[in-house]
C-alpha cells in the first residue's frame, strides 16, 4: 500500500536522489560483473600456473554484481513507496555489500605480492611435465607464443630442466625458417615469461582491488542517502 506521507522539502530531494543512485547502484553491479567475467576468462587462460584464490575473487565480484539487481529492488521500491521497513532493509544489505565489496578490493591487492611466488612454483613443476603432458606442453607453447617470452627467467631453464625437446615457441619462427634449423637456446628469445606473466596478474588483480574498493565507496553514498531518508520517513510516522 502507497503511503501518502508528507516529507519536508530536504527529504524529498533525497528521495529522487536515492532512486536516481539505484540505477547507478545497477550500473555498477553491471560493471563488477564485467570486470569478473572478463578476468576470469584471462585467468582461465593460465588455469594452471595459477592458485584458485586467484579464480575466487573474480566469481566473488561477479557474484556481488549479481545480486546488487535484487538489492537494488529495495532501494526503488522502498524510495519510490516511502517504505520505511523496505528502506532498512536495503540499508542492511547495502552495508553487507559494502564490506564484501571492501573486503574483495583488499584481498586484490594483497594477491598482487603474491603473484611471483606463486606462478614461479608452478612454472618449476610445470615444466618438468613439459614432454611427458600434452596439456602441460600445449600451456606453455601457448604461453610463451602469446608472450614472446622463453622459459622462466630464459631459455637456459628448458636446459636445466632436462627437456629433451626444446621447445620450438621458444623461437620466432621467422628465425627458424631462416636458420633452416631446430629451436635452441642460442636462437631463442631472451626475456623469460615468469616477469611479463607476473606483469599481467599483477594488473588484473590490481583492476580487481581497484573496482571493488572504487565502488564500496560511491556505494557509501548510496548507505548515506538511505539512512537519511529511513529517519525522515520514520520521523513522518510519527508525527502523523
Amino acid at each position: 500500500m502507497v503511503t501518502d506521507l508528507r516529507l519536508p522539502l530536504g527529504s524529498r530531494c533525497i528521495k529522487y536522489l536515492m532512486f536516481i543512485f539505484n540505477l547507478l547502484f545497477v550500473i555498477t553491479g553491471i560493471i563488477l560483473i564485467s570486470i569478473g567475467v572478463t578476468i576470469r576468462t584471462v585467468y582461465d587462460d593460465y588455469q594452471h600456473l595459477l592458485d584458485d584464490k586467484f579464480f575466487s575473487l573474480p566469481t566473488f565480484l561477479i557474484f556481488l554484481g549479481s545480486i546488487i539487481f535484487f538489492i537494488a529492488f529495495f532501494g526503488c521500491c522502498g524510495a519510490v513507496r516511502e517504505n520505511y521497513c523496505m528502506i532498512l532493509t536495503f540499508t542492511g544489505l547495502l552495508i553487507v555489500i559494502f564490506i564484501m565489496e571492501l573486503s574483495a578490493g583488499i584481498a586484490g591487492y594483497v594477491l598482487r605480492k603474491e603473484v611471483h611466488q606463486v606462478i614461479e612454483s608452478k612454472m618449476n613443476s610445470t615444466m618438468q611435465n613439459y614432454n611427458s603432458s600434452k596439456a602441460t606442453k600445449e600451456l606453455w607453447n601457448a604461453l610463451q607464443e602469446d608472450l614472446k617470452c622463453c622459459g622462466i627467467h630464459s631459455g637456459h631453464d628448458w636446459i636445466d630442466a632436462k627437456v629433451p625437446e626444446f621447445p620450438p615457441s621458444c623461437c620466432e619462427s621467422e628465425v627458424i625458417i631462416k636458420s633452416n634449423k631446430n629451436c635452441t637456446v642460442e636462437t631463442a628469445r631472451k626475456e623469460g615469461c615468469l616477469g611479463k606473466l607476473s606483469s599481467s596478474i599483477k594488473a588484473h588483480a590490481t583492476e580487481l582491488g581497484g573496482a571493488g574498493i572504487g565502488i564500496a565507496f560511491v556505494q557509501a553514498i548510496g548507505i548515506w542517502f538511505a539512512i537519511y531518508l529511513a529517519r525522515a520517513i520514520r520521523l513522518s510516522y510519527e508525527t502523523v
